[in-house]
């Protein structure tokens, strides 16, 4: 069977190249005899794959020294007690701003460890837009000020970030991670689930500036101590050796294309591609306000619940998986990841113009 264009906000889909190396590699890692899938991860051939992949990550997205790179386990909602737990001791206040579902269960899982407040928030116009956030929203004496830097379900993308003065800026990157370059010393701490850009389910990246760590309030689980999975180069436990193996491949085909500059064109590219048709369309329109509109994933409606159920239906019959909207908003919605060629989106166009002209 034919691969399909798959347009799902993730698990997504990986490189064709980097599929076919891990393919090549499945029963025999580079001579070792055995898969990455069965090795110890305390072996020397285990720890040139995660050293590897550390290395990459800093250089690809130029990660500053004073800053630590740590392989989780587990999805990026983890890090919702995570935070807290780490950072929120001592004032014990944090500010939240919410631009969305994971934006606003972060901030639900904060309140059950200190001073919570909602800084800013666009759920009165559906988040639709990014909320603004003004110096006075922002409390001094926060641990830290929370962000969601992608909306997954809404489309919208905080392209200019919040001024938060000495208050450390925290940003869940889940889902534009690695699709353009980004000067992390901006923030305190960055992290994303990998099931979007970077690798399958299994693995989060936490990018954390290193004099922030060691704070972890006493009650805090050994495996959600930053510092401690810092101590000990994310392997104080099993890691998702596999996950980070995937990891090390994707960034190497970034590497190849010309680094996060070169990927930024590339995104860019396929977004103007389905943005202008979509801007130009009598049936199909995006409800995003257009300067918080996302690179990486693109909601789109029709005038009725039944055109737009037609629309998936006839879509995944022609090959085009995946673009039903979230559950909690309806309509569809086009993730146009790193991974997804131009092609894709070409022949996604072409095949809504059919569709809108026939229907």
């Amino acid at each position: 069977m034919a691969r399909v264009y798959n347009f799902s906000a993730g698990p997504s889909m990986l490189p064709e190249s980097v599929l076919n190396r891990a393919a090549a590699e499945m029963l025999d890692y580079q001579g070792s005899g055995q898969s990455v899938m069965e090795m110890s991860h305390r072996s020397k051939v285990y720890e040139s794959i995660v050293y590897g992949a550390f290395d990459l990550f800093r250089e690809v997205l130029n990660v500053p020294d004073n800053y630590k790179i740590i392989f989780c386990q587990g999805g990026a909602s983890t890090q919702f007690a995570a935070i807290p737990l780490n950072f929120m001791n001592g004032s014990g206040k944090a500010d939240y701003a919410l631009s969305g579902q994971f934006s606003t269960k972060a901030y639900k899982e904060a309140l059950k460890y200190g001073d919570v407040k909602v800084a800013a928030s666009s759920k009165e116009q559906n988040f639709s837009c990014i909320p603004k956030v003004t110096a006075a929203d922002v409390r001094p004496d926060a641990d830290y000020f929370y962000i969601c830097e992608n909306n997954t379900i809404y489309g919208t993308k905080w392209h200019t970030l919040p001024e938060t003065g000495s208050v450390p800026l925290f940003s869940d990157v889940s889902s534009c991670f690695l699709s353009e370059p980004m000067d992390v010393s901006k923030y305190g701490l960055i992290y994303g689930g990998a099931q979007k850009n970077v690798a399958p389910a299994g693995l989060t990246v936490v990018i954390v500036r290193e004099d922030l760590l060691g704070n972890a309030r006493e009650t805090t689980p050994a495996m959600l101590n930053y510092k401690t999975l810092a101590d000990a180069d994310s392997l104080y436990n099993t890691p998702p050796c596999w996950s980070i193996y995937i990891c090390k491949l994707v960034l190497e085909w970034i590497k190849n294309l010309g680094g996060l500059e070169a990927m930024k064109i590339h995104n860019q590219k396929k977004a103007a591609i389905l943005y202008d048709f979509l801007d130009g369309s009598k049936m199909f329109h995006n409800p995003v306000k257009h300067e918080d509109r996302s690179m990486m994933n693109v909601t789109f409606v029709t005038e009725s619940d039944e055109l737009n159920a037609k629309f998936v239906a006839d879509a995944a019959a022609a090959g085009f998986v995946n673009l039903k909207g979230h559950r909690s908003v309806g309509g569809m919605r086009a993730s146009i990841y790193n991974a997804m060629p131009i092609e894709g989106v070409e022949k996604l166009v072409d095949f809504m113009t059919a569709f809108e002209k026939n229907n």
